[in-house]
C-alpha cells in the first residue's frame, strides 16, 4: 500500500467520516439509492415539518434505527481511528456525519457529531436533554416528564443547522492533514470541508468504495473498504 507521508505527533489531523464506515458494521445507510427508507420518503421522516405533521411515523422510523444499534459493532476502521487518536492526542479530531455513536464505543474522545446522535433526545417544548435509554419508548410519541411536551430524537434534520459549525471551521483551517472516510461528497455543508482544508494548505486523503464527487480536491485516494484500508494506512503513518 502506497502512501506519501509519515505522521509526526505534532501534526494536526482531522477526519471526516460518513455512512460508508458505518455500513461496514452492518448499519443501514440513511438513504438508499432510490431515496426510500422502509418505503417512506426521507422527507416524510427527517424534517421538522414531518415531526409536526406526523410525529408517530417519525418516531417509528427512529425507534427502528435506535433498536438496531445493539446489533452492530465497530469495525477495524473505527479501531484504526482510535489508534490514530492515541498517537496524536490533542492534535486529532473526528467530525462525523454519522449518528450511531460507534466512534465513542471504541474509545475515541475528540469527536464532533455534527448531525446529532440516535442515542440522545430532547424535549421539543422545554429543550430538556435525555439519553435515549433514559426515556420511555413504549408510547408512539415519548413525552417529557418535566413539561409534558413531545420528545424528539436529537438528530439534525433536513432544513436544520448542523451542530458545531463554528468549532469545525476553526479546526479545519488549522489542519495539516484531512482524511475523508466513507463519504460521497454530496451532503452539504460537510462536502465543503475538503475545499476548506485544501485551500488552507492541508494534505488531503480519501478512503471510499467509490471516488466521491469532490475527488479532485483529494491528494491521495484509496479505493476500497475502510475496515481493510485504514488499519494498514494508520500503521504506516505512525510508523508501526
Amino acid at each position: 500500500m502506497e502512501t506519501k507521508f509519515k505522521l509526526k505527533q505534532s501534526d494536526k489531523v482531522v477526519v471526516l467520516t460518513g455512512a460508508g464506515i458505518s455500513a461496514e458494521s452492518g448499519l443501514k445507510t440513511f438513504r438508499d439509492h432510490d431515496g426510500l427508507w422502509e418505503n417512506h420518503r426521507v422527507e416524510r421522516v427527517a424534517t421538522p415539518e414531518a415531526f409536526q405533521s406526523n410525529p408517530e411515523l417519525v418516531w417509528k422510523f427512529y425507534k427502528q434505527r435506535y433498536f438496531q444499534l445493539p446489533e452492530v459493532k465497530p469495525n477495524p476502521g473505527h479501531f484504526a481511528l482510535k489508534k490514530l487518536e492515541d498517537y496524536l492526542e490533542k492534535n486529532f479530531f473526528i467530525i462525523t456525519q454519522n449518528v450511531d455513536g460507534l466512534h465513542y464505543l471504541v474509545g475515541n474522545e475528540r469527536v464532533l457529531e455534527m448531525h446529532g446522535s440516535l442515542r440522545r433526545s430532547f424535549c421539543s417544548k422545554c429543550k430538556s436533554k435525555f439519553k435515549m435509554e433514559e426515556i420511555d419508548l413504549s408510547p408512539a410519541i415519548p413525552v417529557c416528564e418535566k413539561c409534558g411536551g413531545n420528545i424528539r430524537p436529537d438528530i439534525v434534520w433536513f432544513g436544520e443547522m448542523p451542530y458545531f459549525l463554528d468549532e469545525i471551521d476553526e479546526i479545519l483551517r488549522k489542519a495539516d492533514y484531512f482524511l475523508v472516510v466513507g463519504t460521497s461528497g454530496t451532503v452539504y455543508p460537510a462536502a465543503q470541508f475538503l475545499n476548506i482544508t485544501k485551500y488552507n494548505g492541508a494534505f488531503t486523503i480519501g478512503v471510499n468504495l467509490e471516488k466521491p464527487l469532490n475527488v479532485d480536491f483529494i491528494d491521495e485516494f484509496h479505493k476500497g473498504k475502510s475496515g481493510e484500508i485504514l488499519p494498514k494506512l494508520v500503521d504506516i503513518w505512525i510508523g508501526k
